[in-house]
Protein backbone atom coordinates (compact mmCIF):
# COMPACT_ATOMS: atom_id res chain seq x y z
CA UNK A 1 0.00 0.00 0.00
CA UNK A 2 1.26 3.31 -1.18
CA UNK A 3 1.13 6.19 1.60
CA UNK A 4 0.11 9.22 -0.92
CA UNK A 5 2.09 12.52 0.74
CA UNK A 6 0.00 14.82 -1.17
CA UNK A 7 1.64 17.89 0.81
CA UNK A 8 4.52 17.85 -0.66
CA UNK A 9 3.56 16.35 -3.60
CA UNK A 10 1.63 19.55 -4.01
CA UNK A 11 4.99 21.72 -2.85
CA UNK A 12 6.70 19.84 -5.89
CA UNK A 13 4.14 20.59 -8.64
CA UNK A 14 4.40 24.62 -7.52
CA UNK A 15 8.19 24.81 -7.88
CA UNK A 16 8.29 21.83 -10.43
CA UNK A 17 10.08 23.84 -13.65
CA UNK A 18 10.91 27.04 -12.37
CA UNK A 19 14.44 26.93 -13.36
CA UNK A 20 15.45 26.73 -9.68
CA UNK A 21 17.42 24.16 -7.59
CA UNK A 22 14.98 21.49 -5.65
CA UNK A 23 16.47 20.70 -2.07
CA UNK A 24 14.33 18.29 -0.13
CA UNK A 25 15.55 17.93 3.17
CA UNK A 26 14.23 16.29 6.71
CA UNK A 27 15.37 13.44 8.65
CA UNK A 28 16.80 10.64 7.37
CA UNK A 29 14.46 7.48 6.21
CA UNK A 30 11.31 10.29 6.78
CA UNK A 31 9.94 9.11 3.01
CA UNK A 32 12.39 11.91 1.05
CA UNK A 33 13.49 9.56 -1.20
CA UNK A 34 10.34 7.54 -1.81
CA UNK A 35 8.81 10.72 -2.58
CA UNK A 36 10.94 12.15 -5.24
CA UNK A 37 11.64 8.72 -6.87
CA UNK A 38 8.42 7.14 -6.49
CA UNK A 39 5.40 9.29 -5.93
CA UNK A 40 6.87 12.62 -8.17
CA UNK A 41 8.23 10.06 -10.68
CA UNK A 42 5.03 8.09 -11.03
CA UNK A 43 2.92 11.81 -11.36
CA UNK A 44 5.60 12.61 -14.02
CA UNK A 45 5.17 9.62 -16.09
CA UNK A 46 1.66 9.64 -15.85
CA UNK A 47 1.98 13.40 -16.95
CA UNK A 48 3.43 12.36 -20.24
CA UNK A 49 6.82 12.74 -19.50
CA UNK A 50 8.69 9.85 -20.98
CA UNK A 51 11.13 7.54 -18.81
CA UNK A 52 14.28 7.99 -20.58
CA UNK A 53 13.66 11.81 -19.44
CA UNK A 54 14.15 11.55 -16.30
CA UNK A 55 17.14 10.74 -14.56
CA UNK A 56 17.78 9.56 -11.01
CA UNK A 57 20.96 8.26 -9.58
CA UNK A 58 20.77 7.42 -5.78
CA UNK A 59 24.53 8.37 -4.06
CA UNK A 60 23.61 6.21 -1.09
CA UNK A 61 23.80 3.11 -3.10
CA UNK A 62 27.11 1.15 -3.34
CA UNK A 63 27.14 0.74 -7.44
CA UNK A 64 27.02 4.52 -7.72
CA UNK A 65 29.91 5.02 -5.54
CA UNK A 66 32.16 6.71 -8.20
CA UNK A 67 29.90 9.72 -8.58
CA UNK A 68 30.62 11.06 -5.12
CA UNK A 69 32.94 12.57 -7.24
CA UNK A 70 31.63 16.36 -8.31
CA UNK A 71 33.04 16.48 -11.18
CA UNK A 72 31.91 12.31 -12.45
CA UNK A 73 28.79 12.91 -11.34
CA UNK A 74 28.83 16.53 -13.34
CA UNK A 75 29.70 14.20 -16.36
CA UNK A 76 27.39 11.34 -15.71
CA UNK A 77 24.29 13.65 -15.61
CA UNK A 78 25.20 16.15 -19.24
CA UNK A 79 26.03 12.50 -20.58
CA UNK A 80 22.59 11.81 -20.09
CA UNK A 81 21.10 14.89 -20.79
CA UNK A 82 22.44 15.47 -24.30
CA UNK A 83 18.97 16.18 -26.35
CA UNK A 84 18.48 20.09 -26.07
CA UNK A 85 14.67 19.45 -27.43
CA UNK A 86 13.72 17.78 -24.74
CA UNK A 87 13.11 18.28 -21.06
CA UNK A 88 15.24 16.28 -18.51
CA UNK A 89 14.27 15.73 -14.83
CA UNK A 90 17.22 14.80 -12.83
CA UNK A 91 16.97 13.77 -9.57
CA UNK A 92 19.83 13.03 -7.35
CA UNK A 93 19.10 11.36 -3.62
CA UNK A 94 21.08 11.69 -0.30
CA UNK A 95 23.49 14.76 -2.22
CA UNK A 96 25.61 14.80 1.13
CA UNK A 97 27.34 11.77 -0.32
CA UNK A 98 28.79 13.62 -2.58
CA UNK A 99 32.24 14.80 -1.64
CA UNK A 100 34.21 17.89 -1.71
CA UNK A 101 37.27 17.59 -3.39
CA UNK A 102 40.14 20.03 -4.65
CA UNK A 103 39.99 21.44 -8.17
CA UNK A 104 42.56 19.62 -9.94
CA UNK A 105 42.68 22.56 -12.63
CA UNK A 106 43.85 25.52 -9.78
CA UNK A 107 47.24 24.72 -7.67
CA UNK A 108 47.52 22.15 -4.95
CA UNK A 109 45.40 24.20 -1.74
CA UNK A 110 43.40 26.36 -3.75
CA UNK A 111 39.83 26.02 -4.47
CA UNK A 112 37.30 22.68 -3.69
CA UNK A 113 34.69 21.18 -5.36
CA UNK A 114 31.44 20.37 -3.56
CA UNK A 115 27.86 19.56 -4.54
CA UNK A 116 26.60 23.17 -4.74
CA UNK A 117 29.03 23.62 -7.79
CA UNK A 118 27.34 20.50 -9.66
CA UNK A 119 23.61 21.98 -8.66
CA UNK A 120 24.07 25.16 -9.72
CA UNK A 121 26.13 24.43 -12.86
CA UNK A 122 23.24 22.20 -13.70
CA UNK A 123 20.69 24.25 -13.25
CA UNK A 124 22.02 26.99 -15.72
CA UNK A 125 21.04 24.44 -17.90
CA UNK A 126 17.80 25.43 -19.60
CA UNK A 127 16.64 21.42 -20.37
CA UNK A 128 17.45 20.36 -16.60
CA UNK A 129 15.14 20.42 -13.88
CA UNK A 130 17.09 19.72 -10.92
CA UNK A 131 15.66 17.85 -7.56
CA UNK A 132 17.87 16.88 -4.92
CA UNK A 133 17.60 15.58 -1.65
CA UNK A 134 19.60 15.73 1.62
CA UNK A 135 19.67 14.55 5.35
CA UNK A 136 21.74 16.70 7.15
CA UNK A 137 20.66 21.08 7.18
CA UNK A 138 23.96 21.93 7.86
CA UNK A 139 25.26 20.86 4.18
CA UNK A 140 21.69 22.10 2.89
CA UNK A 141 19.95 24.69 4.25
CA UNK A 142 22.76 26.99 4.93
CA UNK A 143 23.57 26.80 1.47
CA UNK A 144 20.66 27.84 0.08
CA UNK A 145 21.22 30.85 1.78
CA UNK A 146 25.29 31.80 0.57
CA UNK A 147 25.99 29.58 -2.16
CA UNK A 148 22.37 28.88 -3.82
CA UNK A 149 20.85 32.62 -2.89
CA UNK A 150 17.86 33.17 -4.88
CA UNK A 151 18.35 30.05 -6.84
CA UNK A 152 17.06 27.30 -4.43
CA UNK A 153 14.06 25.74 -3.02
CA UNK A 154 14.33 23.88 0.35
CA UNK A 155 10.95 21.76 0.80
CA UNK A 156 11.05 20.10 4.18
CA UNK A 157 9.76 16.90 4.83
CA UNK A 158 8.65 15.54 8.18
CA UNK A 159 7.92 11.89 9.11
CA UNK A 160 4.00 10.70 8.39
CA UNK A 161 1.40 13.30 9.79
CA UNK A 162 -1.72 11.84 11.83
CA UNK A 163 -3.48 12.28 8.66
CA UNK A 164 -1.34 10.67 6.66
CA UNK A 165 -1.15 7.75 9.46
CA UNK A 166 -4.57 7.52 10.10
CA UNK A 167 -5.29 6.83 6.26
CA UNK A 168 -2.68 4.70 6.01
CA UNK A 169 -3.26 2.19 8.36
CA UNK A 170 -6.05 -0.04 8.58
CA UNK A 171 -6.88 -0.69 12.30
CA UNK A 172 -8.58 2.77 12.24
CA UNK A 173 -9.72 2.22 16.06
CA UNK A 174 -5.72 2.09 17.42
CA UNK A 175 -4.58 4.72 15.08
CA UNK A 176 -4.47 7.50 17.82
CA UNK A 177 -2.71 5.29 20.50
CA UNK A 178 -0.23 3.58 18.10
CA UNK A 179 0.60 7.39 16.41
CA UNK A 180 1.38 8.33 20.37
CA UNK A 181 3.66 5.32 20.92
CA UNK A 182 5.31 4.62 17.73
CA UNK A 183 5.07 7.99 15.94
CA UNK A 184 4.82 8.43 11.95
CA UNK A 185 8.63 7.31 10.69
CA UNK A 186 6.83 5.61 7.73
CA UNK A 187 8.50 2.06 7.62
CA UNK A 188 6.70 1.59 11.22
CA UNK A 189 2.71 1.87 9.49
CA UNK A 190 4.20 -1.35 7.82
CA UNK A 191 5.48 -3.36 10.77
CA UNK A 192 2.80 -5.37 12.86
CA UNK A 193 4.27 -5.83 16.40
CA UNK A 194 5.43 -4.02 19.44
CA UNK A 195 8.68 -5.72 19.01
CA UNK A 196 8.94 -4.92 15.33
CA UNK A 197 8.34 -1.32 15.50
CA UNK A 198 10.27 -0.72 18.96
CA UNK A 199 13.46 -2.20 17.68
CA UNK A 200 13.46 -0.08 14.48
CA UNK A 201 12.87 2.65 16.20
CA UNK A 202 15.40 2.17 18.73
CA UNK A 203 18.08 0.91 15.69
CA UNK A 204 16.96 4.10 13.78
CA UNK A 205 19.07 6.45 16.98
CA UNK A 206 21.92 3.99 17.65
CA UNK A 207 22.34 2.87 14.12
CA UNK A 208 21.90 5.96 11.64
CA UNK A 209 21.00 9.08 13.78
CA UNK A 210 24.02 9.14 16.37
CA UNK A 211 26.59 7.47 13.96
CA UNK A 212 25.85 10.43 11.51
CA UNK A 213 25.85 12.92 14.29
CA UNK A 214 29.02 11.62 15.30
CA UNK A 215 30.89 11.05 11.75
CA UNK A 216 29.55 14.60 10.28
CA UNK A 217 30.87 16.43 13.21
CA UNK A 218 33.82 14.27 13.91
CA UNK A 219 32.66 13.97 17.49
CA UNK A 220 35.27 12.35 20.10
CA UNK A 221 34.08 9.87 22.46
CA UNK A 222 33.54 12.12 25.70
CA UNK A 223 31.58 14.23 23.26
CA UNK A 224 29.36 11.27 22.07
CA UNK A 225 28.55 10.25 25.58
CA UNK A 226 27.45 13.64 25.97
CA UNK A 227 25.35 13.55 23.24
CA UNK A 228 23.46 10.81 24.21
CA UNK A 229 23.18 12.22 27.82
CA UNK A 230 21.26 15.09 26.37
CA UNK A 231 19.44 13.32 24.23
CA UNK A 232 17.66 11.34 27.42
CA UNK A 233 17.42 14.78 28.78
CA UNK A 234 15.64 16.45 26.16
CA UNK A 235 13.29 13.47 25.49
CA UNK A 236 12.48 13.59 29.02
CA UNK A 237 11.23 17.12 28.95
CA UNK A 238 9.60 17.62 25.69
CA UNK A 239 7.47 20.61 26.13
CA UNK A 240 9.07 22.02 29.32
CA UNK A 241 11.34 25.35 29.23
CA UNK A 242 14.57 24.47 28.98
CA UNK A 243 18.24 26.13 28.57
CA UNK A 244 21.86 25.67 28.58
CA UNK A 245 22.10 26.55 32.70
CA UNK A 246 19.64 23.77 32.98
CA UNK A 247 21.31 21.61 31.37
CA UNK A 248 24.86 22.19 32.24
CA UNK A 249 23.52 21.37 35.91
CA UNK A 250 21.73 18.25 35.08
CA UNK A 251 24.93 17.11 33.49
CA UNK A 252 26.45 17.90 37.14
CA UNK A 253 23.91 16.70 39.11
CA UNK A 254 22.39 13.39 37.18
CA UNK A 255 25.43 12.17 34.98
CA UNK A 256 28.05 13.79 37.76
CA UNK A 257 29.89 15.20 34.09
CA UNK A 258 30.98 18.79 34.01
CA UNK A 259 30.16 19.26 30.30
CA UNK A 260 30.87 23.01 28.96
CA UNK A 261 27.91 25.70 27.85
CA UNK A 262 29.83 26.02 24.58
CA UNK A 263 29.40 21.95 23.89
CA UNK A 264 26.25 21.48 25.41
CA UNK A 265 24.85 24.36 22.87
CA UNK A 266 27.05 22.78 19.53
CA UNK A 267 26.02 19.21 20.66
CA UNK A 268 22.32 21.08 20.37
CA UNK A 269 22.88 22.48 17.20
CA UNK A 270 24.08 19.16 15.68
CA UNK A 271 21.01 17.50 16.52
CA UNK A 272 19.05 20.43 15.24
CA UNK A 273 21.06 19.93 11.96
CA UNK A 274 20.13 16.24 11.46
CA UNK A 275 16.06 17.39 12.09
CA UNK A 276 16.26 15.17 15.50
CA UNK A 277 15.24 18.21 17.07
CA UNK A 278 13.66 21.66 16.97
CA UNK A 279 13.52 24.43 19.19
CA UNK A 280 10.88 27.12 19.90
CA UNK A 281 11.85 30.83 21.10
CA UNK A 282 9.50 32.65 23.75
CA UNK A 283 7.61 35.74 22.28
CA UNK A 284 6.16 38.43 24.42
CA UNK A 285 2.57 38.37 23.03
CA UNK A 286 2.13 41.99 24.20
CA UNK A 287 5.50 43.34 24.09
CA UNK A 288 5.87 41.94 20.94
CA UNK A 289 9.76 40.38 21.47
CA UNK A 290 11.48 37.12 21.40
CA UNK A 291 13.06 36.04 24.55
CA UNK A 292 16.56 34.30 24.14
CA UNK A 293 16.27 31.96 26.90
CA UNK A 294 14.57 29.51 28.29
CA UNK A 295 12.70 27.72 25.03
CA UNK A 296 11.20 24.30 23.82
CA UNK A 297 12.60 21.76 22.29
CA UNK A 298 10.53 19.79 20.01
CA UNK A 299 11.05 16.27 18.64
CA UNK A 300 10.37 15.55 15.15
CA UNK A 301 8.60 12.87 15.94
CA UNK A 302 7.46 11.41 18.86
CA UNK A 303 7.85 7.75 18.36
CA UNK A 304 11.09 8.69 17.99
CA UNK A 305 11.64 10.65 21.24
CA UNK A 306 9.60 7.13 22.69
CA UNK A 307 12.01 5.18 21.80
CA UNK A 308 15.19 6.80 22.95
CA UNK A 309 13.94 6.82 26.79
CA UNK A 310 12.93 3.24 26.25
CA UNK A 311 8.82 3.67 25.87
CA UNK A 312 8.74 4.38 29.66
CA UNK A 313 7.46 8.03 29.73
CA UNK A 314 4.22 8.21 27.98
CA UNK A 315 2.56 11.30 29.50
CA UNK A 316 0.39 12.18 26.75
CA UNK A 317 -0.02 15.46 27.41
CA UNK A 318 3.38 16.36 26.36
CA UNK A 319 2.94 13.74 23.69
CA UNK A 320 0.04 15.46 22.39
CA UNK A 321 1.85 19.30 22.92
CA UNK A 322 4.72 17.93 20.76
CA UNK A 323 2.22 16.24 17.83
CA UNK A 324 0.46 19.65 17.93
CA UNK A 325 3.86 21.14 17.35
CA UNK A 326 5.21 19.39 14.70
CA UNK A 327 1.29 19.84 13.06
CA UNK A 328 1.96 23.31 12.63
CA UNK A 329 5.25 23.24 11.08
CA UNK A 330 4.41 20.68 8.64
CA UNK A 331 1.76 23.30 7.56
CA UNK A 332 4.12 25.86 6.98
CA UNK A 333 3.61 28.07 10.02
CA UNK A 334 5.82 29.55 12.03
CA UNK A 335 5.40 28.59 15.53
CA UNK A 336 6.93 29.88 18.91
CA UNK A 337 5.89 29.83 22.31
CA UNK A 338 3.61 32.53 23.45
CA UNK A 339 4.33 34.70 27.24
CA UNK A 340 1.99 37.20 28.46
CA UNK A 341 2.67 39.39 31.12
CA UNK A 342 -0.33 39.71 33.48
CA UNK A 343 -0.02 41.94 36.99
CA UNK A 344 -2.62 40.57 39.63
CA UNK A 345 -2.97 41.11 43.25
CA UNK A 346 -2.14 38.83 46.14
CA UNK A 347 -4.04 37.60 48.76
CA UNK A 348 -2.50 40.36 50.94
CA UNK A 349 -2.95 43.24 48.19
CA UNK A 350 -0.21 43.69 46.80
CA UNK A 351 0.46 43.63 43.15
CA UNK A 352 2.57 40.86 41.76
CA UNK A 353 3.92 40.80 38.48
CA UNK A 354 3.12 36.99 36.54
CA UNK A 355 4.33 35.08 33.01
CA UNK A 356 1.39 33.45 31.58
CA UNK A 357 2.33 30.94 28.78
CA UNK A 358 0.69 30.34 25.47
CA UNK A 359 1.79 27.06 24.37
CA UNK A 360 1.56 27.91 20.75
CA UNK A 361 1.79 31.30 18.55
CA UNK A 362 0.83 31.01 15.20
CA UNK A 363 1.66 33.15 12.68
CA UNK A 364 1.50 33.01 8.77
CA UNK A 365 1.91 36.36 6.71
CA UNK A 366 -0.12 39.15 8.89
CA UNK A 367 -2.68 36.99 10.26
CA UNK A 368 -2.19 34.63 13.71
CA UNK A 369 -3.40 31.97 16.42
CA UNK A 370 -2.77 31.85 20.04
CA UNK A 371 -3.40 27.93 20.72
CA UNK A 372 -3.43 26.37 23.93
CA UNK A 373 -3.20 22.21 24.23
CA UNK A 374 -4.55 20.73 27.65
CA UNK A 375 -5.06 16.82 27.48
CA UNK A 376 -8.63 17.15 29.49
CA UNK A 377 -10.58 20.54 30.12
CA UNK A 378 -13.32 18.57 32.61
CA UNK A 379 -12.36 19.85 35.71
CA UNK A 380 -13.16 23.66 36.16
CA UNK A 381 -10.23 24.38 37.81
CA UNK A 382 -7.95 23.26 34.27
CA UNK A 383 -10.24 24.77 32.19
CA UNK A 384 -9.92 28.22 33.87
CA UNK A 385 -5.82 27.39 33.80
CA UNK A 386 -5.86 26.58 30.01
CA UNK A 387 -8.37 30.06 29.63
CA UNK A 388 -6.33 32.67 31.77
CA UNK A 389 -3.51 33.38 29.42
CA UNK A 390 -5.80 33.44 26.26
CA UNK A 391 -8.42 35.94 27.54
CA UNK A 392 -5.48 38.58 29.12
CA UNK A 393 -4.76 38.82 25.03
CA UNK A 394 -6.75 41.95 23.71
CA UNK A 395 -6.21 41.45 20.30
CA UNK A 396 -8.46 39.79 17.84
CA UNK A 397 -7.08 37.14 16.44
CA UNK A 398 -8.42 33.28 16.93
CA UNK A 399 -8.28 31.26 20.15
CA UNK A 400 -8.16 27.58 20.39
CA UNK A 401 -7.80 25.32 23.18
CA UNK A 402 -7.14 21.55 22.14
CA UNK A 403 -7.95 18.98 23.93
CA UNK A 404 -7.70 15.25 24.23
CA UNK A 405 -11.21 15.14 25.43
CA UNK A 406 -14.24 13.77 23.44
CA UNK A 407 -16.05 17.05 22.39
CA UNK A 408 -17.55 18.45 19.28
CA UNK A 409 -16.20 21.77 17.87
CA UNK A 410 -18.11 24.53 19.94
CA UNK A 411 -17.24 28.33 21.21
CA UNK A 412 -17.72 29.69 24.28
CA UNK A 413 -19.01 33.45 24.80
CA UNK A 414 -15.43 35.27 24.05
CA UNK A 415 -15.41 33.52 20.65
CA UNK A 416 -12.44 30.94 22.22
CA UNK A 417 -12.99 27.76 20.22
CA UNK A 418 -12.57 24.38 22.04
CA UNK A 419 -11.71 21.55 19.87
CA UNK A 420 -10.64 17.65 20.08
CA UNK A 421 -7.22 16.66 18.69
CA UNK A 422 -8.49 14.30 15.89
CA UNK A 423 -10.58 16.81 14.56
CA UNK A 424 -7.74 19.19 14.50
CA UNK A 425 -5.06 16.88 13.05
CA UNK A 426 -7.63 15.56 10.30
CA UNK A 427 -9.59 18.75 8.99
CA UNK A 428 -7.35 21.98 8.11
CA UNK A 429 -10.12 23.75 7.82
CA UNK A 430 -10.25 24.29 11.52
CA UNK A 431 -7.13 26.26 11.86
CA UNK A 432 -6.03 27.79 8.29
CA UNK A 433 -4.17 30.82 7.88
CA UNK A 434 -4.04 30.73 3.83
Amino acid sequence: MEIKRERYLNKLLQVKDNGRVKIITGIRRCGKSYLLLNIFKSFLIQDGVDESQIIEIALEEIENIEYRNPFKLYEYIISRTLDKSKRYYVMIDEIQFCQEIENSSLPKGGEKINFTDVALSLSKKHNIDLYITGSNSKMLSKDILTQFRDRGDEIKVYPLSYYEYYNATADKSNAWKDYLTYGGMPYTSYLKTYEEKTNYLKNLFSLTYIKDVVEHNQLKENEKEALEILLDFTASSIGSLSNISKLENRFRSDAHMNISRETISSLLSHLEDAFIIEKAKRYDVKGGRYFNTPLKYYFTDVGLRNARINFRQNEENHIMENIIYNELINRGYFVDVGVVESIEKTAEGKSERNALEVDFVVNHLSKRIYIQSALTISFEEKMKQELKSLEKIKDSFPKIIITGDDIHPWYNKKGILFLNIKDFLLNEDYLRLY
